[in-house]
């Protein structure tokens, strides 16, 4: 069997994922049973669709999706990830209140 060649990076350029690099998303959508749920996406067309299929989640797979009600742009999966734990770890008022401001 013959052995794959490694590639030798260029000196001075970076490696990057670049599924790591785009328009990622934060996204709050709130369910059937008017549960909120957070989460990330660099397609959220698809996972929207992913979601209502009963795929994409088991929290949205048990309490169904109703709506999108917020999202938030971010350059990086990474941005989108520290934002989407810190919404995460709020109480549903103040996840409420930050969605009544961007849609005011």
């Amino acid at each position: 069997m013959k052995k794959k060649a490694k590639r030798k990076k260029a000196k001075g350029v970076k490696r990057v994922n670049k599924k790591s690099i785009g328009d990622w998303k934060v996204y709050i959508l709130e369910t059937d049973k008017h549960q909120l749920y957070t989460g990330i996406t660099n397609n959220l067309e698809h996972r929207l669709a992913t979601h209502k299929k009963g795929k994409g989640a088991l929290f949205t797979k048990f309490f169904g999706v109703k709506e999108l009600l917020y999202t938030e742009n971010y350059p990086t999966r990474s941005a989108a990830l520290i934002r989407e734990h810190e919404i995460k770890t709020w109480p549903r008022s103040k996840k409420v209140e930050l969605i009544q401001t961007k849609n005011n």
